[in-house]
């Protein structure tokens, strides 16, 4: 078992319902909708999710954007008992954010038109992004909240549904 794993063996780390705040979200078409909840369906089946100073889970957490500036996730164990509200700022997230999305809008242009080698190349780059995006994410939330890295790629993917515009 990695280290990161045995964080979250003890105490019922996990997020076992998550909920966007509905003046966060952004107008949006069907396809953005459906991207939203299969990425909330994801991360509910498995996540590790653990508040430094919580001792036992699971977790209900709230994800809202203030002022499209700050990222608001406010917790709670599933019994209802508050654990702690925390925001991140969302200005180190900004490039990689725009970047995510204009290679995004690449790989769907070259779907119609590009070689199979270049659509994987345009998808590695995308994955990339992802993750670069996902550590960033861990690295922000460090001195608050322990999350594994397929969590941290889940609320990142979420981050960026806040951000889309259709």
């Amino acid at each position: 078992m990695s280290e990161e794993d045995e964080k979250f063996t003890d105490g019922d780390h996990y997020i076992v319902e998550l909920n966007i705040d509905a003046d966060s979200l952004p107008v949006t078409n069907v396809e953005m909708q459906h991207e939203r909840r299969v990425a909330i369906f994801d991360l509910l089946e498995d996540n590790g999710f653990r508040p430094l100073e919580s001792e036992r889970g699971p977790y209900l957490v709230e994800l809202s954007l203030r002022d499209s500036q700050r990222l608001v996730l406010d917790v709670k164990r599933s019994t209802g008992h508050e654990i702690g509200t925390y925001t991140l700022s969302m200005t180190p997230f900004r490039r990689i954010v725009k970047d995510y999305f204009m290679i995004c809008e690449s790989y769907h242009n070259a779907i119609r038109t590009a070689t199979s080698a270049q659509i994987e190349a345009i998808d590695m780059g995308r994955r990339g992004l992802h993750n670069e995006g996902s550590r960033l994410l861990s690295d922000s939330l460090r001195n608050s909240i322990d999350v594994d890295f397929n969590t941290s790629r889940r609320i990142f993917t979420l981050i960026c549904s806040l951000h889309r515009r259709p």
